[in-house]
């Protein structure tokens, strides 16, 4: 049987204009293509948020593209990371863009 890659998982927090800039749909497409799962959303404050699972190589490019590059309209003042820790499993199904009220929406358009 092969032995499969550890998972690590960390939180996320970028800074600066990141939204209404394409950077939760960048971020969702990235994660995708590199086999990263979790999540981003932006937040009331201006900034976008999420979480990332994956193989540590995949899991560090994708930070190392929030923290350098965002998408190409993004001005990136800084990124945030919670300590990137090994999971026993992965928590996220795949890779998705939340929105605020993604716990107690009422299907509005």
């Amino acid at each position: 049987m092969m032995q499969m890659e550890p998972i690590f998982g960390c939180g996320f927090e970028v800074f600066g204009r990141v939204q209404g800039v394409r950077m939760r749909k960048q971020t969702c497409e990235l994660a995708n293509m590199n086999g990263v799962r979790g999540w981003v959303m932006n937040t009331d404050n201006g900034t976008v948020i999420g979480q990332l699972e994956g193989t540590l190589p995949k899991v560090n490019e994708l930070k190392f593209w929030l923290l350098n590059f965002g998408s190409p309209r993004a001005i990136i003042e800084r990124a945030v990371f919670t300590p990137t820790k090994e999971i026993t499993a992965h928590t996220y199904k795949g890779f998705t863009i939340r929105y605020h009220d993604d716990r107690n929406s009422t299907n509005r358009p």
